[in-house]
């Protein structure tokens, strides 16, 4: 009895230990390959099984498929963000935030291995795909808060890259100079047409 009684303890202070672990990390959003990390965790299955009972628990709040939060105030850019992989944050949503467009989107928009859209519990998530080359390329592309997100000129142009005719409320913040030195990473002949014209059209 006593013996029982001792491994059961052994068993609870090691999934203390591991529910620690999940509180030392500073991500609100955590996926299966974070999970395995975080616990050191190299069995698939073991991994499955943790995972499982700290979703029983309460512990950890299942939002999709391999992705997890640790409670309900996690940040959405951080979940579009942790969906697929690679991706980041770009187009109306950045192109918002730096005034660049005046109209207002609930959706979160993120550049992606292929196009889709989702809605994981609040948060909508549009995903837009760009090719290989491009979504790699880590020029323009900040990553800050456990998300990436594209600087204005990056998110300007994989708009133009994939809506020639985009209407833009508002250039003057843009830095056309970044802009002819990121164009490149697209390869494209008619984006950089298309730059030009916007830059000869909205330049200052």
């Amino acid at each position: 009895m006593e013996v029982r009684v001792f491994i059961t303890s052994i068993k609870h202070i090691a999934m203390d230990n591991l529910t620690a672990k999940l509180y030392q990390s500073q991500k609100t959003i955590l996926t299966n390959k974070d999970l395995a990390l975080l616990w050191q965790e190299t069995s698939a299955d073991n991994l499955k099984a943790k995972i499982a009972y700290y979703v029983k628990q309460g512990t950890l709040i299942r939002l999709t498929r391999g992705v997890f939060a640790r409670d309900k105030k996690y940040n959405p850019k951080e979940l579009a963000t942790s969906i697929y992989t690679p991706s980041y944050i770009s187009f109306e949503t950045v192109l918002r935030e730096a005034g660049m467009i005046f109209q207002h989107y609930d959706t979160i928009f993120v550049a992606g291995p292929w196009p889709k859209t989702m809605t994981i519990a609040q948060t909508t998530v549009t995903f837009r795909k760009l090719k290989d080359t491009v979504l790699f390329s880590s020029v323009g592309v900040e990553n800050k808060d456990n998300y990436s997100i594209a600087s204005p000129e990056r998110a300007f142009l994989d708009t133009l890259y994939l809506f020639p005719e985009y209407y833009f409320d508002n250039l003057r913040s843009l830095n056309w100079e970044r802009c002819f030195e990121l164009v490149k990473i697209y390869s494209n002949q008619e984006l950089t047409k298309r730059l030009k014209k916007y830059q000869k059209k909205y330049a200052q």
